[in-house]
C-alpha cells in the first residue's frame, strides 16, 4: 500500500499525475469490463487531453467542471460538478458525479472528495445539491449520507439524495 505524503485535494486536471491517471483509469476499465480505447488518445497527448478537461465546459447540456482528486503525483479519482440540472439530470445524475480509482477505494477518499465538491457547489451558488447513485451501490450511498444527504426516494433504479448548502455564496 502506498502512503500519501500530501493531503489529497481537488484540482483542475493536471499533467503532473499522467502515469497514475492512465494506470488507474485503465485498471478501473478492466475491472468494470468497459472499453479502454479512449485511453489511447490520452496516452498519446496527455497535455492536450488535460487541457480539454480544464475549465467550465458544456457537458450533459449544462455548464460543468471536472476536478481530479490528487495527492502529489497520485491521481485518486474524478469529481464532476454540474452547475445546473436539466430534466434528465434531475431524474438521474444530479449535480455531482464522482469515482475513486480502484487502488484508492475504501480509504475515505470518496467522502472527502464529495465534501470538497459540495464546497465548489456552494461557491457556485447552488443551494440544494442533488446526488443519485445506483440502488445497489452501498458504498456511494454511505458517502452521500456521510455528507448530509437526505433520501428522496428512487427513480429509474437510482436512489436520490438532497444536500442543502446553507449560507450559499456567489463567486
Amino acid at each position: 500500500m502506498i502512503h500519501l505524503v500530501e493531503s489529497p485535494r481537488l484540482v483542475w486536471p493536471t499533467a503532473a499525475v499522467r502515469t497514475s491517471y492512465l494506470i488507474g483509469e485503465q485498471a478501473d476499465c478492466l475491472l468494470r469490463g468497459t472499453p479502454t480505447d479512449w485511453l489511447g488518445p490520452a496516452s498519446d497527448d496527455f497535455d492536450e487531453f488535460v487541457a480539454a478537461r480544464r475549465g467550465v465546459h458544456t457537458r450533459w447540456g449544462v455548464p460543468s467542471t471536472i476536478f481530479w482528486y490528487v495527492s502529489g503525483e497520485y491521481y485518486l479519482g474524478t469529481l464532476v460538478v454540474r452547475h445546473q440540472l436539466t430534466a434528465e439530470l434531475a431524474e438521474v445524475g444530479g449535480h455531482i458525479g464522482y469515482h475513486v480509482v480502484a487502488p484508492w477505494r475504501r480509504q475515505g477518499h470518496a467522502t472527502w472528495m464529495l465534501a470538497a465538491g459540495l464546497v465548489e457547489c456552494r461557491r457556485l451558488g447552488v443551494g440544494s445539491v442533488l446526488l443519485t447513485c445506483h440502488a445497489d451501490n452501498e458504498a456511494s450511498r454511505r458517502v452521500i449520507l456521510s455528507n448530509g444527504g437526505v433520501p428522496d426516494g428512487q427513480r429509474q433504479g437510482e436512489d436520490r439524495f438532497w444536500i442543502s448548502l446553507p449560507g450559499k455564496v456567489r463567486a
